[in-house]
């Protein structure tokens, strides 16, 4: 029985695949396996898959019609041998020592469901903007505390990086397709199950940015859909039984925000806003309200949340700050949604 089962679905990735292959072969851990599952590639990924199967037992290659990523990594987990499951993608490149590092920590913190790392996007040349943006955010989130309270921010866990407790996916019963990112789902599912997330605190993936990335072409990956995502686990989780929820920011992303939760029965009680423009005024039929008066709305529930969505850099350290100061506490009376 191998340690770790590194799942590694493949589709169409030719171009990048021999590369991650190579740092897997070149793991300090040796006991492990690959479980590949090429999805009915239509380039040479199976070719190469089968190639590297023939030198090397520990890569295992499985092949099947296309059907998607997520029926494509749930046949890999079938699969999977070993305690530990490790998620890689074929176009990214994980570090030497990585499933030694991880293997060890989950054995030293068998409570823990889920260890990440640190990740560094490349190639250098073709990093966009946002997507450094979205690394730089990810790694500053390394123990379970700052990982659950940015849950409904964005993904805090480069899906290439984690590995995870073999127990955990399968009592979450694996992905899950419901329109929106698989693993983003599943962490959200984990997290309202009571797991617990670490990170090494060193970079132990090169996370590769380019054009034909699926979260650039497939629609699960649409900012709409995150925000479908967070809608339907914090109505789920942090917003079920309150008898009323206020909003911090009156913009866009707020108002779709509101809109998804409106469908989910969310007693939506008013905004919360800085623009003296707004204020005053309503969004959807609901009131937008100073900061300066945000207690006194406060003290007229029994059981109110506050969600922070506001987009704007540097935005959500200042309502934390200013949250925080009203002795409101982060994880039990507010969350930050954006």
């Amino acid at each position: 029985m191998p340690r770790v089962s590194v799942l590694l679905p493949c589709y169409n990735a030719a171009a990048t695949l021999s590369e991650t292959l190579d740092s897997l072969a070149k793991q300090t851990l040796t006991d492990f396996e690959v479980i590949a599952v090429d999805d009915g590639s239509v380039d040479a990924t199976l070719r190469i898959l089968q190639d590297w199967a023939v030198k090397d037992s520990r890569f295992r290659v499985f092949s099947r019609s296309h059907a998607g990523v997520i029926a494509t990594a749930n046949a890999g987990l079938e699969l999977c041998q070993a305690a530990y499951i490790a998620r890689m993608d074929a176009d990214d490149y994980t570090h030497p020592e990585r499933l030694t590092l991880q293997a060890d920590f989950l054995d030293q913190n068998p409570d823990v469901a889920v260890v990440s790392s640190l990740v560094k996007a490349f190639p250098e040349k073709d990093v966009q903007e946002g997507y450094r943006i979205y690394v730089d955010w990810l790694n500053t989130l390394v123990t379970n505390e700052d990982i659950c309270r940015e849950i409904f921010v964005e993904s805090p866990l480069a899906n290439s990086s984690v590995m995870m407790q073999r127990t955990w996916v399968e009592m979450m019963g694996g992905y899950h397709d419901y329109g929106w990112p698989e693993d983003y789902d599943l962490f959200l599912r984990m997290y309202l199950a009571g797991a617990l997330f670490e990170k090494i605190p060193k970079v132990l993936l090169e996370w590769r940015d380019h054009p034909g990335r699926i979260t650039r072409t497939d629609e699960h990956y649409s900012v709409e859909n995150f925000l479908r995502a967070k809608a339907h686990y914090l109505a789920r989780g942090p917003l079920a039984n309150r008898d009323a929820v206020m909003i911090w920011g009156a913009g866009m992303a707020g108002r779709k925000l509101v809109k998804l939760l409106e469908s989910k029965n969310i007693p939506l009680a008013c905004f919360i806003d800085v623009d003296p423009q707004k204020i005053g005024r309503t969004r959807r039929g609901l009131p937008v309200v100073a900061t300066d008066h945000l207690l006194d709305w406060w003290k007229e529930f029994e059981n109110p949340a506050i969600l922070a969505v506001v987009r704007a850099r540097g935005a959500r350290q200042l309502i934390r700050s200013r949250l925080n100061g009203l002795g409101l506490i982060e994880g039990q009376d507010w969350w930050a949604a954006a």
